[in-house]
């Protein structure tokens, strides 16, 4: 679920703090335009592309960014339902300035090239929803196995280190099944506000994750916990049984679609603790 109730709370914010006026604010949602990402300290130079990917239902329209020189571990980014756009494009920018390959792509791909949302964040759900509706499990391991064996194509990723993964809303139970259909080489995954990880099926993302040897970031938006509380004690149960490192946090005041910048809902300083955390799993995982 993908909360669009708080377009007004929003703009009277940035209206107050002086950084844009009403009609900037609409403007700068509708073009899907990132607002506030904070920069990253000690940022290193990158490179930036739009590539195409061949994978087995057709070519996937991307986004690539890596340092400008050097291989450093890749991470594969699975956007919300509002799919690949310019927010997205800025968080994962900011993540190869942190030292990493990041390819963001367009799950929708099948379908319709980016953008696939014409207001970004501000879409009515109901014009995305049919495009969510068309992934599948089966999808979402084929695609995976595609873009991460791009990823190992490439000159700028390092071989000799583990891979990330994370996704956002709808792209949470992808990235659980990136790790499950290529478990040899990623190493971390993340979740933020994910959208059914849990189910009492057998092929359950989080039980899927749980047959893995990655390690764990799931944050969980406050009134998704609300919705299902049991979520949480159930990841914590599957991945210690499992013996995999998990952390498992629900964040205060949170609303789901919390962390990309062009959200209805973005939380600057919960987003920015989502921020450090991912870091500090890739620190550990993919060094």
């Amino acid at each position: 679920m993908c909360d669009q109730d708080h377009f007004e709370d929003d703009r009277r914010e940035y209206e107050a703090r002086g950084l844009v006026t009403r009609k900037q604010f609409g403007v700068m949602l509708g073009a899907g335009v990132a607002m506030l990402l904070p920069r990253v300290a000690n940022a290193v130079a990158v490179t930036e592309a739009e590539v195409n990917i061949t994978t087995p239902d057709g070519t996937a329209d991307c986004y690539f960014a890596h340092p400008a020189s050097g291989a450093a571990p890749a991470v594969l980014v699975w956007p919300d339902i509002f799919g690949l756009r310019p927010a997205f494009r800025q968080m994962g920018k900011r993540l190869a300035e942190s030292g990493y390959s990041v390819l963001v792509v367009n799950p929708f791909y099948r379908v319709k090239k980016a953008p696939t949302s014409e207001a970004g964040g501000a879409t009515p759900i109901q014009q995305v929803m049919p495009l969510a509706r068309g992934l599948s499990e089966t999808t979402h391991m084929a695609d995976a196995k595609a873009f991460i064996g791009w990823l190992d194509g490439q000159a700028s990723v390092a071989k000799n280190r583990k891979v990330g993964t994370q996704g956002y809303c709808m792209g949470g139970p992808i990235a659980f099944r990136t790790a499950a259909a290529v478990p040899e080489r990623v190493g971390a995954v993340a979740s933020f506000h994910g959208g059914g990880l849990v189910s009492d099926q057998p092929n359950s993302p989080h039980l899927q994750a749980a047959k893995t040897k990655a390690q764990f970031l799931i944050a969980i938006a406050s009134n998704d916990d609300s919705r299902a509380p049991n979520d949480k004690t159930t990841l914590k149960e599957t991945f210690e049984k499992a013996n995999l490192p998990a952390e498992i946090e629900v964040y205060a005041g949170a609303a789901h679609g919390w962390c990309p910048p062009d959200s209805q809902v973005y939380n600057e300083a919960q987003a920015e603790k989502a921020w450090s955390r991912l870091l500090a799993l890739y620190g550990k995982a993919l060094a």
